[in-house]
């Protein structure tokens, strides 16, 4: 069982996927994810009005920053080299939520899901600590890839998911 996984050698160790034969080819990820909050507080994020600041701003240079990191965040991801990450919100005042996405970019030997879904994750993160002071009870919720290009693997869209547009 052991070697077929790819994340372990022979005797069930982990190591790092050896992709130095793979060609380097253009590869993209996007992911989104949402924090649930009340109206309330999602109006005080919309008007600028936390007394954190701009929620927004600070959430988004936090998931460009997060990507970026991602190799030493998550241990067996390989250190890439980014082209572009965009981190862009929705708010969505039906389902009481601020939509998060990230479309992350590069010319590598290896995908960028893990950078764009840390890219999320951590935007999540800094939005509900902007906001912790107004509001305890918000709940971080529905990260997930939606979509993937590129790579061995191809082009992956998670079946329902809508396109924003290039961010």
């Amino acid at each position: 069982m052991a070697n077929s996984l790819s994340h372990l050698d022979a005797k069930g160790k982990a190591r790092m996927v050896d992709v130095g034969a793979k060609a380097a080819s253009e590869r993209v990820a996007v992911a989104r994810g949402r924090v649930l909050l009340s109206s309330k507080t999602l109006d005080l994020i919309l008007e600028g009005q936390m007394p954190k600041g701009d929620v927004l701003a600070v959430a988004r240079v936090a998931g460009i920053m997060a990507a970026k990191q991602t190799s030493s965040l998550i241990p067996l991801c390989h250190p890439l080299s980014l082209s572009a990450v965009n981190v862009d919100f929705r708010p969505d005042r039906d389902k009481g939520a601020l939509e998060i996405e990230a479309r992350v970019k590069t010319v590598d030997r290896t995908g960028v899901e893990m950078e764009a879904l840390t890219a999320v994750s951590v935007a999540a993160l800094t939005i509900y600590d902007m906001c912790k002071a107004v509001e305890r009870d918000m709940f971080i919720d529905s990260i997930r890839l939606v979509e993937k290009m590129g790579g061995r693997s191809g082009y992956f869209q998670r079946e329902g998911e809508e396109k924003w547009g290039e961010s």
